[in-house]
């Protein structure tokens, strides 16, 4: 008997875990599970913020693929999926070399680091400025020779002002990649890069047979992320062009119908939907990496040459 008293948590103990556990159940519960199944209730409906409510079944569903401002949304985010990939080879590459040693590498660091730490509305307003025609990013031109009047209007023009957006977004984001790929990196075991060195092994060849394996995971969770983020970009579009001339993200579009439009029965539909999409989306890429990488722990536990 004295055994299992002995083995036994204290009455008080095992209450105060419990209540570590329910609390954030309960939270999440109440903000996040319960909202979410209203939503998806909501999605059946045709419905405003106040008043009837009437069963619609699918058709909110069905009106996504029919909605001319929806499908052009979701076409407008492959623009922001192409610079996510842009922003995740850049952010590899100045890992890689920030992760040795490095003249002021402390400071490059800090200012590629920074935009990440800016408010996403503050960031809006910089370059709604930075663009507009006759301002910052014109008069810089015009410093290199080229004159005023034949410069664009970046922010009006259909397809360039959509890839200025996204260069906005590659700004802020690549600073966040980048760190988490140099923690990374720098988890790396040294003896790996001493071995290949003594077999012969290049600096590419340590890129691809060393670090590339060995951060795997945190590849795979900034794809996740950047490709998840490209998906629901809002605050840079919203901020400086209000989703004009063609800029008019999938968030943008679905704002625009839960509270300029009051349709909050397909608000709700796009919303489920772009889960969906994100799921899906998540599920292909852990599938790829996974294919991708799948000789990776083998060769670097094997003790044999990582050329």
């Amino acid at each position: 008997m004295s055994a299992v008293h002995k083995k036994s948590r204290p009455a008080g103990e095992i209450a105060v875990i419990c209540a570590f556990i329910a609390l954030p159940l309960l939270l999440l519960l109440v903000f996040t599970y319960i909202p979410f199944g209203e939503m998806v209730r909501f999605s059946f409906f045709d419905m405003k913020y106040i008043g009837k409510r009437v069963f619609v079944g699918l058709s909110n569903y069905k009106e996504l693929f029919t909605r001319k401002d929806i499908f052009q949304s979701l076409k407008l985010s492959l623009y922001y999926m192409g610079g996510s990939l842009v922003q995740l080879v850049l952010a590899l590459f100045l890992a890689t070399l920030l992760s040795f040693k490095t003249r002021f590498g402390g400071l490059f660091k800090g200012v590629m680091f920074f935009p990440y730490l800016i408010n996403g509305i503050a960031i809006g307003f910089i370059f709604k400025f930075f663009f507009t025609h006759g301002f910052v990013f014109d008069t810089v031109l015009g410093w290199c020779g080229l004159p005023e009047e034949s410069l664009p209007y970046w922010l009006r023009t259909k397809g360039l002002n959509n890839v200025c957006l996204v260069g906005t977004s590659v700004w802020r984001y690549f600073g966040q990649n980048m760190v988490l790929f140099i923690g990374a990196i720098m988890s790396v075991d040294a003896s790996l890069y001493e071995a290949a060195d003594i077999d012969g092994a290049n600096k590419f060849q340590q890129f691809f047979h060393i670090i590339l394996p060995s951060i795997k995971t945190i590849i795979t969770l900034n794809v996740i992320l950047s490709i998840t983020g490209s998906l629901s970009a809002f605050e840079p579009p919203y901020v400086i062009t209000s989703g004009a001339n063609g800029t008019g993200t999938y968030f943008i579009i679905m704002d625009r119908i839960a509270h300029t439009s009051q349709k909050v029965g397909l608000a709700s539909a796009m919303a489920v939907f772009l889960l969906m999409v994100i799921i899906i989306a998540t599920v292909i890429q852990n599938v790829f990496f996974k294919y991708v990488f799948r000789n990776a722990t083998t060769e670097n536990t094997e003790g044999g040459s990582v050329i």
